[in-house]
């Protein structure tokens, strides 16, 4: 892949290297060092378009290479000419142009994701009130909501917490939530709001196991 996404989460960023470039561009990878070493020194703006990196030959030593951004790549690009560069070039754009829409669609997922995060704190708080308020006194009322949302995880995903959070890794004291998608957040609060409603209208678990697990197919899905 000519151009990755890299980075840490909410700090992405998409680069290419001087290997890749040297490879494409059929020149030797020293002298593209070379070439980014005098740029970095001549301006200090530059310099923040690259960064040294290393990687590993087949002789399994390290040797540097640079990562480097969009301009950072343009600006070294400049020097190389001739028809063969033309196209290699062109076929960067485009690489730097799909990736960038590849980060947009990550980014816009994300700010879904966060709005769903948020709606379930709100919809998790309905149910833990309707709990409090209609369901009796009991010694086993603190189990209702960790037994509904199991219940509601087994019916979505068809899988238990404990399978869950094998799947995902989650570790200590982290939510399930923080792993799905925000469409599986969406089925969780609207499974949530049902269990909720069904609560307030006096049901059981037992009723509302049976009517969750007979109708979740058809809730869903729609």
């Amino acid at each position: 892949m000519l151009v990755e996404i890299t980075g840490k989460r909410y700090e992405e960023k998409l680069i290419t290297t001087s290997l890749k470039v040297a490879e494409k561009f059929e020149k030797n990878h020293q002298h593209i060092l070379e070439a980014i070493d005098k740029l970095t020194v001549e301006n200090s703006t530059v310099a923040e378009m690259f960064t040294l990196s290393t990687y590993k030959a087949g002789n399994n030593h390290e040797y540097r290479m640079y990562n480097m951004n969009r301009d950072g790549f343009s600006l070294l690009a400049m020097g190389f000419t001739g028809e063969k560069a033309l196209r290699w070039k062109l076929d960067y754009i485009k690489a730097f142009n799909t990736m960038e829409a590849e980060l947009k669609r990550i980014y816009t997922e994300r700010q879904q994701w966060q709005i769903e995060r948020d709606k379930g704190v709100i919809v998790r708080h309905i149910l833990t009130d309707t709990i409090k308020m209609k369901v009796a006194d009991s010694p086993h009322k603190k189990f209702a909501y960790p037994n509904y949302t199991k219940l509601i995880y087994k019916t979505i995903f068809g899988k238990t917490m404990k399978e869950l959070q094998t799947q995902y890794g989650v570790k200590g004291k982290e939510s399930i939530r923080e792993y799905v998608t925000a469409d599986e957040l969406k089925q969780i609060e609207s499974m949530e709001m049902l269990v909720s409603s069904l609560i307030s209208c006096g049901w059981g678990y037992d009723q509302i196991k049976a009517f969750v697990q007979t109708n979740a197919t058809k809730m869903l899905a729609g």
